[in-house]
């Protein structure tokens, strides 16, 4: 006897197994009266399975993660879907009308989980993201971004002491992961005491596309759905490398004020007081060389060239004796990611045949 798949509720609306839906969760209105709320597609599959939240826009500014939802959501491996996939490509609703980070009221939501009924307008928002989604699922990922003029190479984040968010960070598929303990009022540490497991994609430049990071974000997806049994294995019976994990990020801040040149792209791997750039004053009578502290790998960068000192210019996570493995992953990585880059579509290429 086939097992019973029990509907699941999502604001008004009641989904049963087998069906697709797209709801309206209402969130706080503006003072203009006019409502905004908060898109939700809801994939369900006829066939029991785990229960996924994919979320993007949690920074409305952080807009690569919208158009890796998109690609999802048109995937063609998603017919041969077990569970649910619960989709919100934008949860900050407010901020990405506006290109904005935070909310109205100058709140980071992802400092305000679980939130209020009661409480500020960033407050209920997240309120609403947890009591309607988060508490409903069994995993989650959420989709970021560097923020502005600041651009991040591809990479995982995660609470790696926890099994559920290490085996998701294994298949997700990027050369790099990042050890990082859950901050107060997070949206990790909020769905980790709800006992669901979430990682972080971060990857790219706030209001930017970046294809390469695009087609990596899709990719990763699909290849932790096809880990937790959401979705068949890879037709080619491929496994993506497991990423080379740091527990120690530092960032290197400008040491004088003045006009940044770059020396180093993103990605790259350096040596200890290797000189990674030049900050020099509009008439170039004073110069200031920037050297890096350490041995690591560049896995954030400023893309202003205009930084008073202290700023934060070069981010740099450690890597020890496993450097010689990242430079290959991140070499590896790079070729897989720009081949045919410029075609959106090209990421379809391994999905299975229904």
């Amino acid at each position: 006897m086939a097992q019973k798949i029990p509907p699941i509720t999502i604001g008004d609306t009641v989904i049963e197994a087998g069906q697709t839906r797209v709801v309206e969760l209402s969130v706080a209105p503006m003072y203009t009266h006019d409502d905004l709320s908060m898109t939700v597609q809801v994939s369900r599959s006829k066939r029991p399975g785990p229960v996924l939240f994919l979320s993007a826009a949690l920074h409305g500014d952080e807009i690569n993660g919208v158009e890796i939802i998109r690609r999802v959501l048109k995937h063609r491996a998603l017919k041969r879907l077990r569970g649910t996939l619960l989709a919100i490509p934008i949860v900050n609703v407010y901020g990405f009308l506006h290109h904005d980070r935070y909310l109205p009221d100058g709140r980071d939501i992802n400092r305000s989980f679980p939130g209020s009924t009661k409480g500020s307008l960033t407050g209920r928002v997240a309120h609403t993201f947890i009591h309607e989604i988060v508490s409903k699922c069994t995993h989650g990922i959420d989709l970021h971004t560097g923020a502005r003029h600041r651009s991040n190479f591809p990479q995982i984040r995660a609470d790696l002491d926890d099994a559920g968010a290490l085996a998701m960070t294994e298949a997700f598929g990027v050369p790099l992961a990042i050890h990082a303990r859950t901050r107060d009022g997070s949206l990790r540490e909020c769905a980790g005491d709800m006992g669901i497991p979430v990682i972080l994609y971060e990857a790219g430049e706030a209001l930017r596309f970046d294809e390469m990071h695009i087609r990596a974000g899709v990719k990763g997806v699909l290849n932790v759905m096809r880990a937790i049994g959401m979705l068949p294995p890879n037709a080619r019976g491929k496994q993506p490398p497991k990423p080379t994990i740091s527990g120690q990020t530092s960032w290197l801040r400008a040491p004088a004020s003045g006009i940044l040149s770059t020396l180093v792209p993103l990605g790259a791997n350096v040596a200890e007081d290797q000189l990674l750039g030049r900050i020099g004053d509009p008439l170039g009578e004073v110069e200031t060389e920037v050297y890096a502290s350490c041995e690591g790998m560049v896995i954030g960068r400023t893309n202003l060239p205009l930084v008073y000192e202290g700023d934060a210019i070069f981010h740099i996570a450690q890597y020890g004796r496993a450097t010689a493995s990242v430079v290959r992953q991140v070499e590896q990585f790079r070729e897989e990611n720009t081949h045919n880059a410029s075609d959106p579509t090209s990421d379809i290429d391994d999905a299975p045949t229904v």
